[in-house]
């Protein structure tokens, strides 16, 4: 035994408990409060923009690096991060995380310029990294069997909580105090869950560890880092423009050189030889598909919320509550994992984004000025999310050994980032071709639909504007809703492949 953190009493080392931990449900609810900070942490910033522009004198630009630099840096690093937790302790990892986020909280509350807070926000994105992987990869060391899978679907609903819970939350704090203490409040919350962790977590890691493996962390992490800066940024730069493409070309030339990389190294922190599973690949590349459409249709439904209907963003965000709750709620109560049992993890993420999809087109295409029809939608739409997240998410993990759980949480949380930011570019870029070419000529170029009101030169031509842009959200959602069955329909697809053909060998 030895003490592995310098925290806490000494712990054993082990890929896994040997019998269930009697505080493994406080400790799953220690690690889902982590995951939530860090996922608020990603929207809540939206409904600061007014009050930043105006106290911190911040341009569009500043204001873009404020909301991504967050993102992007906790993208980069999200498969070092996993590597990390399995070879230096998933428990260790996940204080250092908590640290980092908790620092990087306070340096952004008590920041006094632009430049000052985005630096904040990327440390922050370093410490959200560690815990997105970390949280994931503990909970799979301390819940095993059926248990496993219910863990995993709280998780994941904790996910979608905070996705949906950052905008209200955002505008909660602002109506009574500063703008800062939308990060100032995540000290508290990260000293809470640094007890807590020091209390209850066992630490694990990978048993056979290996020297770290400096090149692969630097050439994934430049790599990822480029790409998903040009997908964030070519809807606003242009796709063509050529800090975009260099971005892009060189973000992919950097991942096939860690590729060759990893395959020639005696201690990769990604083992290649991973993708010559076919249950794994079809999950990597469900993850892909479905964070692409869902992310990118609940992208647009925002937009729907704020533009047409007029509601402010903390309050679009209000209203989409429901969808987060009914998700946690089914998880919580052991539904979806009942049902992905019964129906298999392919057949939960096809009739998930089935769900998915039908509860989008409910909302774009059947027309009330009340919240009825957008409630039955976000329900259904939070039905279909409740099934198919935890089941992608078990895919994955469930298609690499358990020792390799940090290096799994962190594919998982780098494709659902790639395919979440290719969902919002290209299902984003599809409404503002539509909108470019329904708009009236007075307002071309005008680049969004605010600035296209502001050129408007009359209430007649506002409200062609308005209507185009009406219009195009259809087109969009619609759009998103394709993308979402398609690619629900081709992960479970792909899966189904993969079992049959497992079994066919006779693996499991």
């Amino acid at each position: 035994m030895s003490t592995t953190d310098g925290l806490a009493p000494a712990r054993p080392i082990a890929t896994a408990p040997a019998a269930p931990l009697r505080s493994r449900w406080l400790i799953l609810a220690v690690l889902c409060l982590a995951q939530l900070t860090v996922v608020l942490d990603n929207t809540v910033l939206t409904v600061a923009v007014p009050v930043l522009t105006t106290e911190l004198d911040a341009s569009t630009t500043d204001i873009q690096w404020m909301i991504n630099a967050y993102a992007l840096v906790q993208c980069g690093l999200l498969l070092t991060a996993g590597s990390a937790a399995d070879r230096y302790g998933r428990r260790r990892m996940l204080v250092a995380g908590l640290i980092l986020f908790g620092v990087g909280s306070l340096a952004a509350g008590l920041a006094r310029s632009g430049d000052q807070l985005i630096a904040a926000r990327a440390g922050m994105g370093v410490g959200g990294a560690l815990l997105v992987t970390a949280t994931l990869a503990v909970a799979m060391q301390v819940f095993d069997g059926a248990e496993r899978s219910r863990a995993i679907g709280i998780w994941a609903a904790t996910s979608a909580l905070g996705y949906a819970a950052g905008p209200p939350i955002g505008g909660i704090i602002l109506a009574h105090l500063p703008w800062g203490a939308i990060f100032l409040v995540n000290v508290p919350i990260v000293l809470v869950c640094l007890v807590a962790t020091r209390a209850l977590v066992p630490e694990s890691r990978d048993p056979v560890g290996g020297r770290p493996d400096v090149g692969g962390v630097l050439l994934s992490t430049a790599g990822l880092t480029g790409v998903v800066w040009a997908i964030i940024d070519g809807p606003e730069r242009g796709w063509t423009s050529p800090a975009v493409l260099g971005a892009a070309c060189v973000g992919v030339l950097l991942l096939a050189v860690f590729v060759g990389w990893e395959r020639r190294i005696a201690a990769p922190m990604l083992d290649m030889h991973f993708f010559t599973d076919r249950r794994f690949v079809g999950a990597v590349t469900g993850v892909v598909l479905i964070t692409f459409g869902s992310t990118g249709a609940l992208f647009l439904l925002t937009q729907h919320l704020q533009f047409v209907r007029g509601y402010p963003a903390w309050e679009a965000g209000l209203r989409m509550v429901p969808f987060a709750l009914s998700i946690v709620l089914l998880n919580l109560g052991g539904v979806a994992t009942r049902l992905i049992r019964r129906l298999g993890v392919p057949g939960a993420i096809a009739l998930g984004m089935v769900l998915l999809s039908a509860g989008l087109t409910l909302i774009t295409h059947v027309r009330s000025d009340g919240y009825g029809v957008l409630l039955t939608g976000l329900l259904v739409m939070g039905f279909g999310c409740a099934l198919a997240n935890p089941a992608i998410v078990e895919a994955v993990m469930g298609a690499i050994p358990p020792s390799k759980a940090g290096v799994g949480a962190g594919i998982d949380g780098t494709m659902a980032e790639v395919g979440g930011s290719l969902g919002i570019a290209v299902l984003g870029a599809v409404l503002n071709a539509r909108f470019a070419a329904l708009a009236p000529i007075a307002v071309a170029g005008a680049g969004s639909y605010p600035a296209a009101l502001a050129l408007a030169g009359g209430d007649t031509e506002r409200a062609r504007v308005t209507d185009a842009f009406e219009s195009a959200l259809v087109t969009g959602q619609t759009a998103g809703a394709v993308a979402v069955l398609a690619g629900g329909l081709l992960a479970a697809g792909l899966l189904r492949r993969a079992e049959r053909a497992g079994h066919g060998d006779g693996r499991r």
